[in-house]
């Protein structure tokens, strides 16, 4: 199995880190930010863990993504694949798939580290 990095980030912070994978999670997955409840609290919540997981469509893609670094780490060449994955700040959505997407690498095999780039941040005005 391989060693996966993955680094999730915010858009509205900085341009994507170089990735051999990256998802863009802005426009297709309901932001926790437009939430007033949620909007200051982070992945290292609940509410906000619970908010990204149940979004349709989070759950197929955390699958998805998986079966595609599977793909990388089957070719012959070897050393870690990186994946990034980045919502508008980085404080949702994006932490949250990345710890989703490691749990799921990690019952798969893979050893996973997981930065999240911008998670500290704060709020974005928008």
């Amino acid at each position: 199995m391989a060693h996966v990095e993955i680094i999730s980030f915010g858009y509205l912070h900085d341009s994507p880190p170089p990735a051999h994978v990256t998802l863009d999670l802005r426009h297709h997955f309901r932001d926790p930010h437009v939430s007033p409840e949620l909007r200051h609290m982070t992945a290292h919540d609940e509410p906000v863990r619970a908010a990204v997981l149940r979004t349709p469509g989070i759950a197929q893609l955390v699958t998805a993504t998986a079966a595609a670094i599977s793909a990388f780490a089957a070719g012959p060449s070897t050393g870690p694949i990186t994946v990034a994955d980045g919502c508008a700040g980085g404080r949702h959505r994006a932490p949250t798939f990345a710890q989703a997407l490691a749990d799921q690498l990690t019952a798969n095999g893979h050893t996973v580290t997981v930065q999240h780039r911008d998670m500290h941040q704060p709020v974005v005005n928008r």
